[in-house]
Parts: C-alpha cells; structure tokens; sequence
C-alpha cells in the first residue's frame, strides 16, 4: 500500500499522556472503530488489521517505564523494539539515552504513528521497520518486546527469535500482563507495575493490569 500520511495519523487520534510513564505524549486512537473504518478507506480494501498501533499497551507501559527507571540498560546502545505499535517503547529507550533505536512492526499504519510520536516527543534516532522475526536478530545490544505473545501462533514466532538473540549476547526484556502463552518459567521477573486502563468509560470503570517486565535469562 502506499506510504500512511502522518496527516491521517493526526486527523483521527488524540494525545495523552499514560499514567504509568507521563514523559510520553502517546498518540491514541479517538474512536477505535471510526478509525479502523477511516484505515479501510484509506488502504481501499476492508481486510486491514485492527489498529493495535493506536492504544497504550500494558506491556509496552511497563517497559517504557522500566527503561526510564534504569536508563544505564540501553544508555549510548543500540535498540530493537519488537512489536513496537506506537513507538512508545522506543521513545522512552531514546529518552533513556539509546543512541539508536529499530521499532519493528508489521502494519504500515505504525510506522508512520511511530515516527510522528518520535517527532511530538523530540526523540530522533528511531528508525520504524517492518516485520524481521524471518530473519536473524540485528545487530543490537537490547530487545524490548511488550505485549507480543497474545496468541500460540505469535508466541511461536517470537521466542525462537528471542532466544537466538539472546544466544548472541544481546538483552532482552519482555513486557507482559499476564497472557497464557508466555512461557513465564523460562523467564526472569525484573519489576511488576500495576498499569492503569488508557480507556476506562461509564460503562467499563477504570482498571489496572498487573504487568511484568520478564528478562529472557
């Protein structure tokens, strides 16, 4: 499909600030369904995925946080933030000191919402990429991946790339709220925050998710 306008990202989200690491100013969606229709439109075909790019996610907060509470694990290093949505991991490793940053997603929509929340937060050196879990790693020091194993057929893919990386040296850090595929007894528990919901509404009272940041040992 042709290049996502950052005009289009813009038109149908609206700012915040999540709770759990108020030094982002997140684009998220405004209306999930309107927007979803709006990205049907603009790929002109009614296929496209739902748009995971434009929320908040818990696991993705509870790394962003982690990384700005210990900026000394990717301070003047290089970063892969797998499954990076929004870019809100990746902004807050720039903000922690990363020198470079690779935000890998498989939906064009998020690489042009990760590069416009890397522009709205003054964080440059973040480099959106498509999908690379077919691939060797890349030649990084950190992997941060939040919320990437929601579904067995994810979870296959992900954890053998994982793993080969980590076989290389490299760090890496998951962030989950507890989904069933994780494989939780080969991993680390490095902090737990409870994540407040980015969406509470009158008829869904405002929630927390108890998230952890896992470290692939």
């Amino acid at each position: 499909m042709p290049d996502v306008p950052p005009e289009f990202i813009r038109a149908h989200t609206r700012p915040v600030r999540p709770e759990l690491v108020p030094e982002v100013e997140l684009l998220v969606a405004a209306d999930v369904v309107a927007l979803w229709e709006a990205m049907e439109t603009e790929q002109g075909r009614t296929s496209t995925d739902p748009p995971f790019w434009a929320a908040a996610w818990p696991g993705g907060q509870a790394l962003a946080r982690y990384l700005l509470d210990h900026p000394e694990l990717v301070a003047g290093r290089s970063v892969l933030d797998l499954g990076a949505g929004s870019g809100l991991v990746a902004v807050a490793a720039v903000l922690a000191g990363a020198a470079e940053v690779l935000a890998s997603d498989v939906d064009p929509f998020a690489w042009t919402a990760i590069a416009v929340n890397a522009e709205r937060n003054g964080t440059p050196g973040i480099t959106p990429v498509g999908d690379v879990l077919g691939g060797d790693p890349p030649d990084v020091a950190v992997i941060v991946a939040g919320d990437v194993c929601y579904d067995r057929e994810m979870t296959g893919r992900v954890l053998p790339f994982l793993d080969a990386a980590r076989a290389r040296g490299v760090e890496v850090l998951i962030g989950d709220p507890g989904r069933v595929y994780l494989p939780e007894d080969r991993l680390s528990a490095v902090a737990t925050y409870d994540v407040p919901d980015t969406e509470p509404s009158p008829s869904r009272p405002a929630a927390t998710r108890r998230t952890t940041v896992w470290r692939l040992p």
